[in-house]
């Protein structure tokens, strides 16, 4: 089983940048398909990018072109790298896996964008 560890939220502008991490306890090497998820107050939890074992990329058209997700294998972590913020980017954030498993959400990180 693998736990799920997000880091790297915090109180920033509007404008601004945040790198999360996504420290997994065990292997995620095998894992196909990484993502990280967020939920802001009042709203469902949404995928907003994922990335595969290869290396490729989506992004959900609210984040594209701001937000960048990249994964260590070695390292079994997972980053997402948010540019340009915008207010309507607080939420908390996780990572799991795509498609999720219910078990392995964490805490999350929260993120709160300021106008």
């Amino acid at each position: 089983q693998v736990r799920l560890v997000e880091s790297g939220g915090g109180l920033v502008q509007a404008g601004g940048s945040l790198r999360l991490s996504c420290a997994a306890s065990g292997s995620i090497f095998t894992i196909n398909t990484m993502g990280w998820y967020r939920q802001a107050p009042g709203k469902q939890r949404e995928l907003v990018a994922s990335i595969t074992r290869a290396g490729r990329s989506n992004y959900a058209d609210s984040v594209k072109g701001r937000f960048t997700i990249s994964r260590d294998n070695a390292k079994n972590t997972v980053h997402l790298q948010t540019n340009s913020l915008k207010p309507e980017d607080t939420a908390v954030y996780y990572c799991n896996l795509v498609p999720q498993i219910g078990a392995y959400w964490g805490q999350g990180t929260q993120v709160t964008v300021s106008s």
